[in-house]
């Protein structure tokens, strides 16, 4: 290698036309402003078919997009396998399928669900939900609990009664005298069971008693206490909705217990992960987990194998092979990852194609920097100064070729739905940006400036006919910017997606591209 490289990812940061709701046009960006107008620079589809989802109407995320960033290949992701797996009938003639309904009936028990209740494609799909529950009648169970997670993230803010009049008008109906299927518990995502990282394990507590001991404040319906949370806060947002359980004459209608079979449908990893570990691990000590049932528990998806965690899954993920980092390591290269908490592990996990360990001790540094405990919209520069000031540092030491950095700002700020926020945020980025651009001409650095998806760039949405708050991704294609001092590079002409960028990185390198990846989109 001639020189080091340092790819920044801007979280959320994605160009879409300049309407009122667009942060990230509207913030104050001089250092993004000199880069276009001086620089190389694409437009990278981030969505869609481009990441491995079932259509381009589906919004991406980070996790797929670092799959595909760090992979250089699309592979089938989240709602397309477990699609293809319903579809074909596989799910349901799997082991865990089978060994699930054997031990709810064994038992006499119950088949709980849990997980998030949205179509947004993103973490889960209710139509996976419906599915599931239909097929439990036909197999002969006669007891099914749902516990919901109410999004207003990867969805529109205020629609959690329309995915809850869904799932209970499909109960209606497939209930009879030998079948009862409820909602049993439930609440925002934001405020129980869907952490991640580890950064609030009194959250994921606050979900464990809620759908497993039945804790809480209890309502005849979820319509009923999403009525009464809206009517005490008219602008909750769903994710923020507090938790609820349904009960009759003071009992809640669903705790989990002993020989009850329990299903988490989520198909994406990362906010799936501590719960399965709550369920999972006999040595769990993160938080207590009072009287703990004995329970079949299984995951939509292994959410991580290489702790094979959750033991029990119903689709096996993608097997990502012949990653960047894999072939960087083979080249005896040295790379160092930061970000902060929120998005540490989508620039290790994710970007070396959902492994926890590193390929290499010796050649791979990964620092993470504890996010802070408030909320989003309260700090909205985040820790996005001090991943700057570990990346320069990873600049100076000269130990590095090639080096990479999430910032989280305009992802975690933009689902708040706190438009000044948001634009603060995408401004914190951009003064971080302007420090890396004098690092990079003082060490002679290829920077390069991207991002994984859209979400500070449309915050704002027409939802039947009226303008509301825009907490979810977008389909917006994100940048792809090269600066460089010494050398200058043309893109070529064609539509290229995130899974171009592994090839496109090597080429700068000069290293050979791995004969799977997509090509890369530097003229020769």
């Amino acid at each position: 290698m001639d020189k080091t490289i340092a790819l920044i990812i801007m979280d959320g940061v994605a160009l879409g036309p300049d309407t009122p709701g667009n942060a990230v046009a509207k913030a104050y960006t001089p250092n993004l402003d000199y880069l276009f107008a001086n620089h190389p620079w694409t437009k990278i589809k981030a969505h869609g078919t481009a990441v491995g989802l079932p259509a381009d109407s589906d919004m991406g995320n980070s996790e797929v997009g670092h799959n595909a960033l760090g992979c250089g290949q699309i592979y089938a992701q989240g709602a397309k396998l477990v699609n293809q797996s319903i579809e074909t009938g596989q799910l349901f003639f799997s082991e865990t399928w089978s060994a699930l309904v054997k031990n709810a009936k064994d038992n006499a028990g119950t088949l709980h669900f849990i997980g998030l209740l949205s179509d947004g494609n993103v973490h889960s799909n209710i139509d996976h939900l419906i599915a599931m529950v239909t097929q439990a009648k036909g197999e002969g169970l006669a007891k099914v609990r749902v516990h919901t997670l109410l999004d207003g993230r990867d969805v529109p803010a205020q629609s959690a009664l329309d995915y809850i009049d869904k799932l209970e008008a499909v109960m209606a109906n497939l209930n009879d005298a030998a079948f009862d299927a409820r909602i049993a518990s439930g609440g925002g995502r934001q405020r129980i069971t869907m952490d991640r990282y580890g950064a609030n394990w009194p959250m994921v507590k606050a979900g464990w008693d809620t759908h497993v001991h039945g804790i809480g404040e209890q309502f005849k319906t979820a319509t009923e206490a999403i009525t009464v949370a809206r009517n005490h806060a008219p602008q909750i947002i769903d994710q923020d909705l507090p938790p609820f359980v349904i009960a009759e004459s003071g009992l809640p209608v669903g705790k989990i217990c002993d020989g009850d079979s329990v299903v988490l449908f989520n198909f994406r990893g990362d906010r799936a992960i501590e719960l399965s570990q709550a369920f999972d691990l006999d040595d769990f000590d993160k938080f207590d987990r009072g009287a703990n049932p004995k329970v079949f528990y299984a995951g939509m998806l292994q959410y991580d194998g290489d702790l094979l965690l959750p033991k029990n899954f119903l689709v096996a993920p993608p097997n990502i092979t012949n990653t960047l980092s894999e072939a960087l390591v083979a080249g005896g290269i040295a790379q160092y990852a930061v970000s902060e908490t929120q998005k540490y592990g989508h620039v290790t996990y994710f970007w070396n194609g959902n492994k926890s360990e590193k390929f290499s001790e010796e050649l791979e540094t990964w620092q993470e920097i504890p996010s802070d405990m408030v909320p989003f919209e309260q700090r909205p520069w985040m820790k996005a100064a001090e991943i700057t000031d570990c990346v320069i540092e990873a600049i100076k030491s000269k130990k590095y070729g090639f080096i990479r950095a999430n910032m989280p700002n305009g992802d975690m700020v933009g689902h708040t739905g706190s438009f000044q926020a948001a634009e603060i945020s995408v401004a914190a980025v951009d003064l971080c940006i302007g420090r890396l651009i004098e690092a990079a001409k003082e060490h002679d650095v290829t920077l390069i400036v991207a991002a994984d998806h859209g979400n500070a760039d449309e915050m704002f949405e027409e939802v039947k006919g009226k303008i509301s708050v825009k907490t979810a991704h977008t389909l917006n294609p994100a940048p792809f910017i090269i600066f460089d001092t010494q050398r200058k590079f043309a893109f070529k002409e064609g539509s290229f997606g995130l899974a171009n960028v592994a090839a496109t990185l090597t080429h700068l390198m000069g290293i050979a591209p791995n004969d799977a990846w997509e090509e890369s989109m530097l003229e020769n």
